[in-house]
């Protein structure tokens, strides 16, 4: 998934970047995937996926609104990071 079609993808979204294969999970919350994606990727935000490594992106859902994304996120056992799927 590159930037190609990005105006596609603004919208509010929940999403799963990892540092490899069983590695760190980082769940997060975004209004535009596409840009947060390449933030990551990036290193420009800083804090935990830029100090574990989380640059690929393994999943993402969109949503309606910023009030479901959250909710979906909220109720998500891997929230900022360390902790595994069930």
């Amino acid at each position: 998934m590159g930037c190609h079609g990005a105006s596609a993808l603004k919208q509010p979204a929940v999403y799963v970047m990892t540092n490899g294969r069983n590695g760190t999970l980082y769940v997060g919350v975004t209004s535009d995937l596409a840009r947060r994606v390449w933030q990551h990727r990036e290193s420009e935000l800083g804090g935990f996926t830029a100090r574990y490594g989380c640059t690929t992106l393994v999943w993402f859902e969109l949503h309606d609104s910023m009030v479901a994304a959250i909710a979906l996120k909220s109720r998500s056992r891997v929230d900022h990071g360390g902790k595994s799927l069930p």
